[in-house]
């Protein structure tokens, strides 16, 4: 008699495929570090390189990314020493910057929208309204 385990018994997890389908990734996913965010900026466009982009995310405080910190990634730029493929680089900043960041934008463009409805309102005359709240709803069933 054999030593063997059946086959059918067998699982290989390793080999098992993932259970729900998603589209490829254009650009190389970096190894998560906590509490760091990262982004790929524009460093050239269409053979052009683009110094004033990268000046103004450094000033944000985006800070490039260099090869031996992530050497998991294949595409690298062999003369600059950075990650970098297609004209982007690879950067990082700490999250909490990030947070601080989206939350200044978020807060203009705020402002921003409630002028554009106030001066719309100012011309808004209740017999033909201009503007009517952001709102939708659904109903079900059969009405009567």
């Amino acid at each position: 008699m054999s030593d063997r385990t059946p086959r059918d018994v067998v699982t290989r997890t390793t080999m098992e495929r993932k259970t729900a389908w998603t589209p490829p990734s254009l650009l190389p996913v970096p190894r998560q570090v906590e509490g760091t965010s990262y982004r790929w900026i524009r460093k050239m466009m269409q053979g052009q390189v683009d110094d004033r982009n990268m000046m103004s995310k450094q000033e944000e405080g985006w800070i490039p990314i260099k090869r031996e910190d992530h050497p998991e990634l294949q595409y690298s730029g062999r003369t600059t020493g950075l990650v970098e493929t297609g004209g982007l680089v690879l950067c990082s900043m700490p999250t909490d910057f990030v947070n601080q960041r989206n939350a200044h934008y978020r807060k203009i463009t705020d402002a921003q929208t409630a002028a554009v409805d106030s001066n719309l309102m100012r011309e808004n005359d209740p017999r033909m309204p201009l503007f009517s709240e952001r709102k939708s709803s659904t109903s079900r069933g059969r009405r009567d």
